[in-house]
Order: C-alpha cells, then structure tokens, then sequence
C-alpha cells in the first residue's frame, strides 16, 4: 500500500473515474493519505463526486509520471469518524481553509478491495492487492 501512496503523491494529480448513471464520470483529485491501515481519499460531501461514490461505490483511479503508470480499482468505504478526518486535513494542511474536519462536508474514504496495477511500456505489470 505504501508503494502505492507514494507513486500517487510522485504524480501529484490522480484521475478518479466514478459512475453517475450510465455515465462515467472522471476528475482530478490529489489526496493520498494512510492512516489506520487504510489508503483514503478525501473530497467534499456537497459534490457530485461524493453523491456518485455514495451511489455505486466502485472507483478506479488512474495516474502516470512520465515512465509507468498506476490503475487501482476500488471500493470507496466513508468514514465519518473525527479522526480519519483530522488525520487527512493535517496530512493536506492546505485544504484547511476549505473543511473542517467537525463539519458535515468534509467527506473521507477509505479504498477497500483495492487492486493496484502498475504498468509500463514493455514491462510485466506489479499487481499489489490491499
């Protein structure tokens, strides 16, 4: 898992791909955050993005630095306890001007049954399953 948190803060920008109906739905997120064992992701409750991960839960990730490239697959869990909220907002101080980790918008989640592939051109792939 680790590997996977540091090749995703390496790219900076990630692309979650979510369902909203029939229709996928992709966007640029950058919060990669361990913190009781689990990878989380953080996004604002208000957004469609949460709605859609609410919904149908399954996500994939997707991100490239330049040589290799990363498609996790997932099971988006929420958590509202206080602590994986404070733990992400001090992880990503920058997006403390935005949530409050007691407010009822910061939106924390958890990836369970994450399958991780790494790729690249002419290389075996690195499948790493948390």
């Amino acid at each position: 898992m680790q590997e996977v948190v540091d090749f995703l803060k390496k790219c900076g920008t990630y692309y979650l791909a979510t369902a909203d109906g029939e229709q996928p739905r992709v966007r640029p997120f950058g919060t990669a955050h361990i913190f009781d064992g689990k990878l989380y992701i953080q996004t604002g409750k208000v957004k469609d993005v949460s709605k859609q991960m609410e919904a149908n839960p399954k996500v994939e990730i997707c991100c490239f630095d330049g040589e290799k490239w990363l498609r996790l697959a997932a099971t988006a869990v929420r958590d509202d306890r206080l602590e994986a909220k404070e733990s992400m907002l001090d992880a990503y101080p920058n997006l403390k001007n935005m949530y409050k980790a007691d407010d009822d918008n910061t939106n924390v989640l958890y990836l369970k049954d994450a399958v991780a592939t790494f790729l690249s051109f002419g290389g075996e792939p690195k499948v790493i399953k948390f």
